[in-house]
């Protein structure tokens, strides 16, 4: 059994971080945080804030970036990252993680998502994700830092202990 978490570095995608490694603890679950990165997309890059407007697309550094974010966060956790297409569609990008959750048996993908599962005039990668039915949903719908930021906090607190 496993918990599978799309994670982008967004506030949503840390929140559904959080709540995984939550589960994960009372459950003892494995837990994998799993990013998509559309090969030199440099405009899809920008808008996830992987990197700022003056720097090119570094791929190693942008999976350096999420994988410490992941850490900070659920230092528990897995990371890990496909590669996609530059100019793959949502839909693409929510097959190859529907995918990747089948491929590690998943029992619960944690999916941070503003509308995954509603009716919007926007369709969106959750929106595909939350369609396959071989493993559970739970939609974290609401980001919420200070869950994240006591996460991080404890875990800095740790690291000075050691």
């Amino acid at each position: 059994m496993t918990f599978v978490v799309p994670f982008d570095g967004s506030d949503l995608s840390k929140t559904a971080l959080v709540r995984a490694a939550q589960f994960s603890t009372v459950l003892d679950v494995d837990v994998v945080a799993v990013a998509v990165i559309p090969t030199n997309n440099t405009r899809y890059a920008r808008e996830k804030g992987w990197i700022a407007t003056d720097e090119a697309f570094d791929a190693e550094r942008i999976v350096t970036s999420l994988r410490d974010s992941v850490a900070a966060i659920a230092p528990d956790a897995t990371f890990e990252y496909l590669v996609a297409g530059r100019s793959e569609t949502r839909g693409t990008i929510a097959t190859k993680l529907r995918s990747f959750a089948r491929k590690v048996d998943a029992s619960i993908v944690f999916l941070g998502s503003e509308n995954a599962g509603r009716i919007a005039s926007k369709i969106t990668v959750g929106q595909y994700v939350t369609g396959d039915r071989s493993y559970d949903t739970l939609i974290v719908s609401r980001a919420n830092r200070s869950g994240i930021e006591e996460l991080e906090r404890r875990v800095s607190t740790a690291e000075h202990v050691d």
